[in-house]
């Protein structure tokens, strides 16, 4: 593999050991790989935009992994959607994006190329930063900027709280403080905190892992954090937020896999209103419906708050002439 030829286009990985590789020979400079699927109308329209950026940034490196073709680097990295974009500095990952964005693709690639990102007088645009940082703060009731992910947390502390709030049925979201150099430094002087983890509730700190400790020994914690509802009775209700419910990987806009792409076609097909639920936006729901329909796959198909089934017993149902009265509730 030519170095020019690395800089000059979009490299196609087709293997773990190619990608191994190709974090090795791109460890001087920036990585951007975008996790795609032949599938998706947009991973066909980013890879455009990278080869676009490609072409502007000659000392960047840009690739391109088909994300089900090479499952064990998906999962390693948690790419669970596509279009998903990883950047990698010294065979690390630094940053990551998520969805068809591409300004903001290009944003990111323009930052990390340069080092930083530095506004015209030499400084960081700190008003923009703090807006970012008040929204993020707010982007959820409850909010834990943790290193790592609540599914794997990258340090003990992190870890803990994690546990406590688990333990308490605490509903919160989470951001990866690894994920972002700039949110890291700069929520330490937002927030007058210089550690990670770091609690916020309605966009007030909280505090570290002692204060929370300190918090649930006093039996406080219950009474600050928002409690999430009880799993079961969670998915009573979305299974009958509808007469007709699609729990599926992606939106009615965009489906993010081939099965999910298939039954959107099918229903959409009969004529028949429903909603869909992303299971990729909630991992609870997402394992805890496998369990509650004993139905191990997705997409799944509920009428009426009733399991009809996955892609298969639809197509069957097709087949039969049976799916429209099915879907009207009347068998």
């Amino acid at each position: 593999m030519a170095a020019g030829a690395a800089e000059a286009a979009v490299l196609e990985v087709g293997s773990a050991r190619h990608f191994e590789e190709l974090l090795r020979l791109r460890a001087g400079s920036l990585l951007v790989v975008h996790f795609w699927a032949p599938w998706a109308p947009q991973c066909a329209q980013m890879n455009e935009v990278m080869a676009e950026l490609a072409r502007e940034h000659a000392k960047v490196g840009f690739a391109k992994l088909e994300a089900e073709a090479v499952p064990e680097v998906s999962e390693k990295y948690e790419v669970s959607s596509v279009p998903t974009f990883l950047f990698f500095k010294n065979s690390q990952k630094v940053d990551r994006l998520d969805g068809a964005h591409a300004p903001e693709l290009t944003k990111k690639v323009a930052r990390h190329s340069a080092g930083a990102a530095l506004a015209p007088g030499g400084e960081h645009p700190k008003e923009d930063l703090t807006a970012r940082l008040r929204k993020l703060t707010h982007a959820a009731p409850c909010m834990l900027f943790m290193k790592g992910t609540p599914r794997e947390p990258r340090c003990g502390f992190s870890k803990q709280m994690v546990e406590i709030l688990n333990r308490h049925n605490i509903q919160f979201s989470s951001f990866d403080i690894f994920s972002d150099q700039e949110v890291r430094q700069g929520l330490k002087t937002f927030s007058n905190w210089p550690t990670y983890p770091q609690l916020y509730v309605s966009g007030e700190l909280i505090g570290g892992l002692d204060i929370v400790k300190e918090l649930e020994a006093s039996d406080e914690l219950d009474t600050i954090c928002p409690k999430a509802p009880k799993l079961e009775e969670r998915l009573k209700v979305l299974t009958n937020r509808a007469a007709v419910v699609l729990f599926m990987k992606g939106s009615k806009q965009e489906a993010k896999c081939g099965f999910s792409r298939q039954m959107l076609e099918i229903l959409d097909g009969t004529g028949v209103d429903f909603e869909t639920f992303d299971v990729l936006e909630d991992e609870e729901v997402r394992q805890g419906l496998k369990v509650f329909s004993n139905w191990p796959t997705y997409p799944q198909l509920y009428v009426k708050g009733e399991l009809v089934g996955g892609l298969d017993i639809v197509k069957e149902l097709k087949e039969n002439g049976e799916l429209p009265s099915v879907l009207r509730g009347e068998s």
